[in-house]
């Protein structure tokens, strides 16, 4: 299990992921302009998931045998999976922690960060053994 997280795959994984990510918190705040909270994390989940399919299919899993729909659809299943993951720390972050912690300074920015960050590993899993494999 730990050899899956020290190899070379999963360091390129993190950096289409890292990509990913990027794209996923820097359009949640484009959509902030236009939507609330919530629903703009959901939002720029999406656009990062669509970001990650494409970056991990080209970079990461390049030697997969599962036919294009394949792969999307359980990557779809996985990514429901992380972005529930994303949305209750997000939003339990912005709503319930950090107000007890006094922290009022970049709340949405936290949150969003922490809530992005939390399912890369099970993400990672999840596309090696199903969406990619």
């Amino acid at each position: 299990m730990i050899g899956n997280f020290l190899s070379r795959q999963f360091l390129v994984f993190l950096v289409t992921g890292g990509t990913a990510a990027a794209v996923n918190f820097g359009s949640r705040i484009v959509y902030n302009q236009w939507m609330a909270f919530s629903p703009a994390v959901v939002c720029a989940y999406i656009t990062g998931m669509i970001t990650a399919f494409v970056l991990a299919k080209l970079f990461v899993f390049k030697d997969s045998k599962q036919s294009v729909h394949r792969a999307a659809g359980f990557f779809i299943l996985v990514n429901l999976v992380a972005v529930a993951q994303t949305w209750l720390i997000s939003v339990g972050l912005l709503r319930y922690v950090l107000p007890q912690l006094g922290v009022t300074h970049f709340a949405p920015e936290i949150a969003h960060g922490v809530g992005v960050v939390v399912p890369v590993f099970t993400s990672y899993l999840g596309h090696k053994h199903f969406s990619f494999r």
